[in-house]
């Protein structure tokens, strides 16, 4: 597998606080890839520690053939590695294609925005028959379709998702990790998925990792997780 995204040995937290301690993962291209672990394991360290939203103490972050670690946030998404945060944190007091809009700001998306956009209502209808309403209107899910479809006006490589699940209904869930899914083939965009349900998430996942106290503990397939014992036990209540 040729890596699109390799963390090697990474450290990293808040302040003097530690969080992650010699984390090493790697992405294929278009490849989905899933990272559990409990509340405060460090998981959404990791995701912030990869966009550049907070520095590395230690080791290295190579995409796409560069080093990324060290560059200002905004500098990683021009090069194509994009996050969506838990809650996704759209501009609620704009309409929904203003906030799509903003999703290609960077140099490279910003000459393609009316094909990119017409794309992204072809993959998210919902959002084409809402978008002259205000973004903070929306439900729940439709937010976090609107949070997903701003991040690929990006035209990214590698979208990192931040439990893009939390608080919607089990119909809604469902939906989005459809469009997860079909993200990863229809666009040849790769993930990286933090998520609180783990059946779900290992279930879609060519590779996961485990995540406990800052540190990698167990990687494999997503089918090889989902059949250990201890990830049975600890997290999906068998």
């Amino acid at each position: 597998m040729s890596a699109l995204l390799t963390v090697d040995k990474i450290s990293s937290g808040y302040g003097d606080i530690p969080v992650l301690r010699d984390v090493s993962l790697q992405v294929g291209a278009n490849e989905i890839v899933s990272v559990i672990g409990a509340n405060g394991a460090g998981k959404t360290t990791l995701l912030r520690s990869i966009a550049g939203l907070l520095p590395c103490t230690h080791g290295t972050i190579q995409f796409d053939g560069h080093r990324v670690d060290g560059l200002p946030a905004h500098q990683v998404v021009v090069r194509g590695l994009v996050m969506v945060p838990e809650g996704g944190r759209l501009f609620h007091f704009m309409s929904v294609q203003e906030n799509l809009e903003l999703g290609a700001f960077n140099g490279s998306a910003r000459p393609q925005l009316k094909a990119t956009l017409e794309e992204v209502f072809t993959l998210f209808p919902i959002l084409a028959s809402r978008r002259d309403q205000l973004a903070g209107s929306l439900s729940g899910g439709e937010r976090q379709m609107c949070a997903i479809a701003r991040a690929v006006m990006s035209r990214p490589k590698l979208l990192m998702l931040d439990e893009p699940s939390l608080g919607l209904s089990p119909l809604m869930v469902e939906r989005v990790f459809e469009i997860i899914v079909s993200l990863a083939r229809s666009k040849t965009i790769a993930v990286l998925l933090v998520e609180q349900n783990v059946g779900d998430a290992l279930d879609m996942a060519h590779r996961g990792y485990v995540v406990e106290r800052g540190q990698i503990v167990k990687t494999g397939s997503g089918t090889d997780l989902l059949a250990d014992p201890e990830v049975q036990q600890a997290y999906l209540g068998l």
